[in-house]
């Protein structure tokens, strides 16, 4: 059960909180001016939907939340990530552009939706130069929703974020300064592979394929040879699109529900698969190393609280 937090710890660092079905998960995490991050606080608070509202406001009152930056992190189904090419437009009329090009793609009007853009740059291309773009699009009453609920909860909210980019700020703790690295996590909803290098997303996939059926005994076989074309075809995808680095490997995100991945992809794939265990990379104050179960429950909130970018969504 977590404690108060330290009054060194109060004010500083980033406080990750994700808004689940029946839950309200935190992580804490701490990264300016330290050779590795600390993850000072991580825990869950159960509570159906309609309590969410009254249980922020107690956490906050609690545990002195108010005194944190915060970031929150949407679910998938919240929003979508489409690849676009990039608009030739000055760089003002960027955005107007590709919310004309991806309006017909949402199942919304592109009114009612907010619309944020990065870039797909090959290494050494300047700003503005990118080969491709992603763009994510939410509807606004998504958007308006959950920054009611923190400004109710008297809780500074600093962005809107989401799991493609929290992935992406684990997968900078373990990259290598010459090859792009590949990570590979599973969750409730699904996986997600992301292929990032210094720090930039260069690509990301989701995989319609969920931790518990990964878990399945009898299945299990079945849904590892579905993440393994998966992962081959957006391998070959990327090596398309020639820029300029290669995948140097494949980091496997905790999973605890399926020990057997691992050895299954090393089977099939054509780069090194490597697991990757948070405590690697990060360190963990007071309650020591979480477990693989909780680096697995907590991966994207960890990955949230790494984050260092002003930009919001």
């Amino acid at each position: 059960m977590l404690g108060w937090f330290s009054k060194s710890a109060q004010g500083s660092g980033l406080l990750a909180v994700a808004i689940e079905p029946e839950a309200i998960k935190f992580a804490h995490v701490r990264a300016a001016n330290r050779e590795r991050p600390i993850a000072t606080r991580w825990w869950s608070v159960p509570c159906p939907p309609s309590e969410q509202a009254d249980s922020l406001q107690r956490e906050t009152k609690e545990h002195g939340l108010a005194r944190f930056s915060c970031t929150t992190l949407l679910e998938p189904a919240d929003y979508q990530i489409l690849l676009v090419e990039p608009p030739k437009v000055p760089a003002d009329e960027l955005k107007a552009a590709i919310r004309w090009k991806i309006k017909d793609l949402l199942e919304y009007h592109i009114d009612d939706a907010t619309v944020d853009v990065f870039e797909v740059r090959a290494e050494g291309d300047p700003r503005g130069s990118a080969r491709a773009m992603y763009a994510v699009a939410t509807p606004n009453e998504v958007v308006q929703k959950r920054i009611a609920l923190f400004q109710d909860a008297s809780v500074p909210l600093k962005v809107i974020d989401i799991p493609e980019m929290a992935q992406r700020n684990v997968a900078a703790l373990f990259e290598s300064p010459d090859k792009a690295t590949a990570m590979l996590a599973f969750s409730p909803w699904g996986g997600m592979l992301t292929i990032s290098f210094r720090g930039e997303l260069l690509l990301t996939r989701r995989l319609e394929v969920t931790a518990v059926q990964l878990g399945q005994r009898e299945h299990g076989d079945h849904y590892r040879e579905r993440v393994a074309t998966e992962i081959t075809r957006s391998l070959d995808i990327f090596d398309r699109q020639r820029l300029s680095v290669g995948v140097g490997e494949l980091l496997l995100a905790p999973l605890p529900q399926d020990p057997e991945l691992e050895q299954f992809l090393r089977s099939r794939l054509y780069v090194p698969v490597v697991p990757a265990a948070l405590p690697q990379v990060m360190d963990f104050a007071d309650g020591g190393d979480p477990t693989p179960e909780e680096q697995w429950e907590y991966f994207y909130l960890f990955g949230a609280a790494l984050r260092v970018e002003e930009k919001a969504l």
